[in-house]
Parts: C-alpha cells; sequence; structure tokens
C-alpha cells in the first residue's frame, strides 16, 4: 500500500500544520485496520502520535499529543490528516504515516504496522 506524506515544514513555536497521508492502490480499503502517525526525533527512538481505526474511527493520541494533534480522515480519498497545533520545539521530528492490516501488536508497537511512508520532516524553532 503506497503512502505518501505531505505537509511537513518550518514552523515557529506555537504554530500550526497539517500533515496529510494519501493511500493510494486499490487494496488499501481491503486491508486496513489502523492508521498511524509515528514520529522519530534523532537519537531517539519511533513513537506513535495519533491513530485512528479505520472501521469505527476511533483515535488514539499519545499524551504529548493529547490537547493539541487532531487526527482525522477523508474515506473518499484515503487521507488521513494530522493537525498539529500549538506545536513545541520538541514536536520536532521525521512524521511518519503507517498502516496496519491487523490488530496482533499493542496500538503504539510500531512492528505491528506493515506499510510505511517515507516521511516528512516537521521543524519547530523556539
Amino acid at each position: 500500500v503506497p503512502l505518501v506524506e505531505s505537509g511537513g515544514g518550518l514552523v515557529q513555536a506555537g504554530g500550526s500544520l497539517r500533515l496529510a497521508c494519501a493511500a493510494s492502490g486499490r487494496t488499501f480499503s481491503s486491508v486496513v485496520d489502523t492508521v498511524g502517525w509515528f514520529r522519530q526525533a534523532p537519537g531517539k527512538e519511533r513513537e506513535l502520535v495519533a491513530a485512528i481505526r479505520w472501521s469505527g474511527g476511533s483515535k488514539h493520541y499519545s499524551d504529548s499529543a493529547k490537547g493539541r494533534f487532531t487526527i482525522s480522515r477523508d474515506n473518499a480519498t484515503n487521507t488521513v490528516y494530522l493537525q498539529m497545533n500549538s506545536l513545541k520545539p520538541e514536536d520536532t521530528a521525521v512524521y511518519y504515516c503507517a498502516v496496519r492490516s491487523g490488530s496482533y501488536y499493542l496500538l503504539s508497537h510500531s512492528l505491528g504496522y506493515e506499510y510505511w511512508g517515507q516521511g516528512t520532516q516537521v521543524t519547530v524553532s523556539s
């Protein structure tokens, strides 16, 4: 399942960015269970920021994202968005969207996601 992220960039602290993850291919709808947004900062492990279950639309946020980030989806275009507000320098990372087809791992476990985008850089200046 090809995934293409967009929307990253440089923003000042307190600003906002909206990331988009576009899934292409006919198989996406048949395989998707969850779409997640992960991030990885230099020297740190990849961590889940937000996720959305495709069936039912339930959402999950990391503690650092709660109240600032919103994950949403457009079923018609198979696009998942991550609206990020009140950005902080510690949000600086490469952001990846990922798709998992099952729930064999915890939602936040990156090993459970089979398909990954190429990543988009988000840099928040102080």
